[in-house]
């Protein structure tokens, strides 16, 4: 809006981890990934609806994973923001929903990206072997898809859902 323009999409995709066992998570790990994940995504959500709700049209994409849905060991703070994302695009939907402003989040599962490509191989080929019914990783076209599709006037009465792009890996959650 600074500059003139009005904002009608906002894609979330903010994302960082600190992974360990919450026995042994140290404070700072816990409130680091919730800073960004979580209250990062509140903040650019706080900021985007004022022009969303003038201009009478807004889409609010927060991209979560399924880990929010069914929780990962070593990973309570990762889990614990990204679930919030949930929340915070329910709570939009009442808010804005009469403004004609969507909120909705994407739930990726494992997608080849450079943070996925720090886990160990052990682990993603135990998890695409065993838990992903599509027994591969997703692609971020994937998401991006699903993205497009929530910033579009195609999606203008989904609102307050997540959608999962997992292979399957989180169906039922």
């Amino acid at each position: 809006e600074a500059l003139g323009g009005r904002l009608d999409i906002l894609v979330n995709n903010a994302g960082v981890t600190r992974d360990n066992l919450t026995m042994r998570m140290k404070d700072d790990d816990f409130a680091s990934v919730l800073d960004t994940n979580l209250h990062g995504a509140f903040r650019c959500v706080r900021a985007a609806q004022k022009g969303m709700i003038r201009g009478k049209f807004g889409r609010i994409v927060l991209v979560g994973s399924v880990v929010g849905l069914y929780g990962s060991p070593g990973q309570t703070n990762y889990a614990a923001s990204k679930s919030g994302l949930i929340g915070i695009a329910r709570s939009m939907t009442r808010e804005l929903g009469a403004r004609n402003v969507t909120a909705n989040v994407i739930a990726p599962g494992l997608i080849d990206t450079d943070m996925t490509r720090d886990l160990p191989a052990e682990y993603t080929e135990t998890a695409v072997k065993q838990a992903i019914p599509a027994k591969r990783m997703g692609q971020p076209e994937e998401v991006a898809a699903v993205v497009s599709f929530l910033a579009s006037d195609d999606s203008s009465y989904v609102s307050g859902n997540v959608i999962n792009v997992d292979g399957g890996l989180g169906m039922g959650h």
